[in-house]
Parts: C-alpha cells; sequence; structure tokens
C-alpha cells in the first residue's frame, strides 16, 4: 500500500486523496504517455482524460483495468475540484449519455 505522503504517479497533485491499494495499472493519454497508479487515482485520472486507455500489469488482481474504466465512467473530470459543472466536457461519461443518450 503507498502511504498518503507517498502517493501513486497517477495522483494529480491537486487531488488531495490518499492512495487505495496498490498500484495495479497503466493510464495511458491519446499520446501514449502514461502513469502507473492504484485503482482509485487510475480512475479519476482515466475519467480526466479524452481517449485515454487503461491496462492491468502484470502483478495487478484479477481485473483491475474493468474495474478502473468501469469506475472512470461514472467519475467527472478533474472531480477534486469545486464549481458548476453543465458542460458535456465537464461531465461524466454515464451523465453524457443520459442527458444526450450519446458520447459527446
Amino acid at each position: 500500500m503507498v502511504s498518503v505522503d507517498d502517493r501513486c504517479p497517477a495522483a494529480h497533485p491537486e487531488d488531495p486523496t490518499p492512495c487505495v491499494g496498490a498500484v495495479a495499472v497503466t493510464v495511458l493519454d491519446a499520446v501514449g504517455a502514461g502513469a502507473d497508479g492504484c485503482e482509485h487515482h487510475a480512475a479519476r485520472l482515466l475519467a480526466s482524460l479524452d481517449r485515454g486507455r487503461v491496462y492491468a500489469l502484470p502483478t495487478a488482481p484479477a481485473g483491475a483495468a474493468i474495474r478502473v474504466f468501469k469506475a472512470a465512467a461514472g467519475i467527472r473530470p478533474f472531480c477534486w475540484f469545486d464549481g458548476p459543472r453543465t458542460r458535456p466536457s465537464q461531465l461524466s461519461e454515464i451523465e453524457n449519455r443520459a442527458r444526450h443518450g450519446h458520447r459527446p
């Protein structure tokens, strides 16, 4: 387990939450840059990326990548920021599907 002071590389510096579990997945952005992370921070990072991807590390528990993918769908991008969210790019995938019936 990663301590609060030594969070995983997927944890955004402005996200105040601690890691949950061990580093288990790699999250890649649209151009292939990536960060390894615990499932919690990986899901929050993936939710904040456009066309991001997630892959389980060889030591990951079974189903880690799919759990991150599913969790990210319900998380708003940069969820640690407060404020009104009305544009599709500010909402979660699930919220956008419910409002618009498709992906924005």
